[in-house]
């Protein structure tokens, strides 16, 4: 499949059912796109092979599952050298549930979930500040997530 895929109008459509409903069935977005279930199924087909959508997933309540503290924080390396070795520890921390190379002061920016500032305390002393190679670290406690959204789809976006 082409990777320079050109995505148009009913693309964005799609995609923008699809964000909304991963779930939504394809004979029920052609009546409201107005095109047959044929033309939705062949045109998901095509985004997947462009890889321009992937998989299907759902969103969890993580506050309902326990974890009622996240976090960000700012990680300084010993050495820049070190950042795929540290990342590769990091992957298996269960708590981190994202994770940035970054420009600026911080080599790396680190999202964890956690149950409570015990478990946070837990985490920082025992698994990221242990990891030999990290130097510091700077922690910045999300009191509310005030915007979650994806990026917006228009026809013209480009």
């Amino acid at each position: 499949m082409d990777t320079n895929y050109e995505i148009d109008s009913l693309d964005i459509k799609i995609l923008n059912y699809l964000r909304k409903d991963a779930r939504m069935p394809f004979l029920e977005m052609a009546r409201k796109l107005y095109v047959s279930g044929g033309t939705i199924h062949q045109r998901v087909e095509k985004l997947k092979e462009a890889k321009i959508i992937s998989g299907s997933s759902i969103q969890l309540d993580h506050k309902k599952l326990g974890f009622d503290v996240t976090v960000l924080l700012g990680v300084h390396l010993k050495n820049a050298k070190d950042v795929e070795k540290v990342i590769a520890q990091m992957e298996k921390i269960d708590e981190i549930v994202e994770a940035y190379y970054t420009t600026g002061s911080y080599a790396l920016i680190v999202k964890v979930l956690l149950h409570d500032i015990e478990h946070f305390h837990q985490f920082l002393i025992g698994k990221l500040q242990s990891i030999k190679e990290v130097q510091s670290t700077e922690s910045f406690i999300s009191l509310k997530q005030v915007i979650k959204k994806d990026v917006s789809l228009r026809v013209n976006d480009r």
